[in-house]
């Protein structure tokens, strides 16, 4: 027998959270497979086997934090055990613990009575308490459900039996509940006959809500349980507010000029390079050329010393469904306008999959975002710690424009720093926001730069 530990998560991180077992108790695991998934303030990782063997106890269930090193299940190698686990590996009381860590069988649900085991007693003290079965099968046939579905099914008052399953031959939640769902009114049709339950008990209200005084209308709300990632975003924004003398100051940019380039060399570029030419990578360049001139915000502080930063990895903000996440683009001022359109496109591709590995989210020395993709017009970036300063993009906008004594109608875009004015001072900001603006609006000038 052996221990499942959590491994090594990364530069700064120390603990996680159980996200989800892959693996049942007494199912048999190969070396090298994944028996667990643990979120992290930035990434989900896998736990892997470290030998053949039968998975044993889970000893922290879905929802609690772990540390470095912790135990979270035993691992028995030899093998012993396996003859009682089931014909897919399982045991058959065997079930995967819920979101809440608790087992899906053994526990009544709301609304339903015990089944005892034995003689149908009460047990008496000292005798093992009575365990809830599962639905059993017709004599001959196999109802293919996970235990979470079984349970469900019990709580709604739903005969496995009677119900076809899905394409795969497997019964899921969905057919569950669409079964609990009233029949309609009218003569029965055959789709609606054989996965109408025998009775439909009122469905329990969400976990966390608050039952109405009197009878009432409940009321709409829910609770859910934050991540680790957005209670990590939570907490570093709040510290960056705390730490750092953190000040925006703002401009515009006339994208004129950008955007007649792209124009005419879109298709080209597309044609040779495999990859669109976006605004991005001209505000990255641009950003890099202000960085030289400016070194003080591609900084950081360490205690009472300030470390110049000679190498320029450039923080892309990334939106994704579980949060904003910052993959870096290293040593971007080495990189050609494709080079950085398609690592740009990669690292966010492996963002909204949830693909990140911590290296992809370490070490940046600046950070861009782009709140203009979303409809922003105007905001004030907060930085990205230890980082000093932060370049916001919002939308383009046609608005009038002075230009040679005429007013002319140009495509402009509201752009802000925000900075950290314990190393960089106000007249460092405005400059650098103004070289940005001077370099975006002269393609060429990037072109110099680079």
């Amino acid at each position: 027998m052996s221990d499942i530990v959590v491994p090594e998560l990364g530069e700064s991180i120390t603990e996680a959270t159980v996200l989800k077992w892959l693996k049942r108790e007494g199912e048999a695991v190969g070396q090298g497979e994944a028996v667990a998934e643990l979120e992290t303030d930035k990434v989900n990782l896998e736990v892997m086997a470290e030998r053949d063997g039968v998975l044993g106890s889970i000893r922290k269930q879905a929802g609690e934090t772990v540390a470095v090193g912790e135990v979270i299940a035993t691992l028995d190698a030899s093998g012993a055990g396996a003859q009682a686990a089931g014909a897919d590996g399982a045991r058959p009381d065997a079930s995967l613990p819920d979101a809440g860590g608790r087992a899906a069988l053994g526990e009544r649900p709301s609304g339903t009575a015990p089944v005892q085991t034995g003689e149908g007693r009460r047990p008496s003290a000292g005798q093992e308490p009575a365990r809830l079965v599962p639905v059993e099968a017709a004599p001959g046939e196999e109802v293919r459900a996970s235990p979470a579905v079984r349970r469900l099914a019990l709580a709604h008052g739903v005969d496995l039996q009677e119900l076809a399953g899905s394409a795969t031959g497997r019964l899921t939640e969905q057919d569950v509940l669409l079964a609990s769902r009233p029949a309609p009114s009218g003569p029965p049709t055959a789709a609606t006959s054989t996965a109408a339950p025998r009775s439909a008990p009122a469905a329990a209200p969400p976990q966390g809500a608050i039952p109405p005084e009197g009878g009432g209308r409940a009321p709409e709300e829910e609770r859910v349980r934050l991540s680790r990632r957005r209670l990590t975003i939570a907490r570093r924004l709040v510290e960056a507010q705390h730490a750092a003398a953190m000040l925006t100051t703002f401009n515009e940019i006339d994208l004129h000029n950008v955007m007649e380039l792209r124009k005419r060399r879109k298709d080209a570029f597309r044609e040779h390079h495999g990859v669109g030419l976006g605004f991005m990578s001209f505000f990255t360049k641009a950003a890099i050329g202000a960085l030289k001139a400016f070194p003080a915000l591609n900084a950081e502080i360490q205690g009472d010393e300030m470390v110049l930063k000679r190498h320029y990895d450039i923080g892309i903000a990334v939106a994704t469904e579980k949060g904003l996440v910052v993959p870096v683009v290293r040593d971007a001022d080495r990189l050609a306008f494709a080079e950085i359109e398609r690592e740009i496109a990669r690292l966010a591709e492996r963002a909204r999959s949830d693909s990140l590995t911590l290296s992809d989210l370490s070490g940046g020395t600046f950070t861009i975002t782009n709140g203009g993709v979303f409809g922003s017009l105007f905001s004030t970036p907060i930085l990205n710690p230890p980082q000093v300063g932060i370049l916001g993009m919002h939308k383009i906008q046609e608005r009038p424009a002075a230009v040679a004594g005429e007013v002319v109608i140009r495509p402009m875009m509201y752009v802000a720093l925000s900075y950290d004015h314990r190393i960089v001072d106000g007249s460092e900001a405005v400059r650098f926001l103004a070289r940005v603006k001077e370099l975006v609006e002269d393609p060429e000038a990037l072109l110099l730069e680079g």
